[in-house]
């Protein structure tokens, strides 16, 4: 399923539009890094962990996962493990590696007065991390890490709070998400319209979860929000003719 430009474009050029963006596997490839940290920290404990439990994390606060998932981790500290991970990831010295679009599609909104809020499970510093590789401003952009919530997607707290950042109504906002988890948070929400970028999952998950579409990458995204500057200055009317 192939996102329909005109249908986003629908959406946002209405009043009271904005975005609502998730961080990890949207904005920037960085799944495939965290999951190999889960690998690396659950090998050194010698546990055996299904690759359908290490997914399982994606798009989740990690402790809310120890806590309510069955495995070798048994009664062990969530909080203390998910330190432990982000341990090894740091030490993997990972760097942000942008989905193709990202940072345009950020720029543009800026640029645009597109109101956007980023929404993830991620801490505050390596969110601010992400967004300075993309060249965005501190302030630019709304955000809403897992430092602001109590509960984690697939709750629909994050996107709750986002929504709330941007002061908008939830029906004419648009979410973008990576995962099945995040899909679920956006749609609970109530937000208008999910869309499903599949740089960690499969379309047919993300439509199996809840997105209205699917998108490779924000390419096609990027172009529509930056043609917000040509089309804002031409009279509704010319527009329909």
């Amino acid at each position: 399923m192939e996102l329909i430009t005109e249908a986003i474009g629908g959406q946002l050029d209405r009043p009271g539009a904005g975005l609502l963006i998730d961080l990890d596997g949207t904005l920037v490839r960085s799944e495939a890094a965290h999951q190999g940290a889960f690998r690396e920290y659950f090998a050194s404990r010698g546990w055996a962990v299904d690759d359908d439990v290490i997914r399982g994390f994606s798009g989740r606060r990690a402790h809310e996962v120890f806590a309510s998932v069955d495995g070798p981790w048994g009664d062990e500290d969530p909080v203390a493990l998910t330190r432990s991970v982000i341990d090894v990831l740091r030490e993997m010295d990972v760097r942000p590696d942008p989905v193709a679009g990202a940072a345009r599609l950020l720029a543009a909104c800026v640029t645009t007065g597109l109101p956007v809020c980023v929404v993830t499970s991620a801490d505050r510093e390596w969110t601010a991390t992400v967004l300075r590789s993309l060249g965005v401003v501190d302030g630019d952009v709304g955000l809403v890490t897992a430092e602001d919530c109590t509960h984690g997607k697939p709750d629909p707290e994050p996107f709750r709070r986002g929504v709330e950042r941007l002061g908008l109504p939830p029906s004419g906002l648009v979410a973008l998400e990576d995962t099945p988890a995040g899909i679920v948070s956006a749609r609970a929400a109530g937000v208008g319209h999910v869309v499903g970028v599949t740089t960690s999952h499969p379309a047919v998950v993300l439509v199996t979860a809840g997105a209205g579409q699917t998108v490779a990458d924000l390419t096609a995204l990027a172009d529509l929000v930056e043609g917000r500057r040509h089309t804002s200055s031409i009279p509704r009317a010319e527009r329909q003719a």
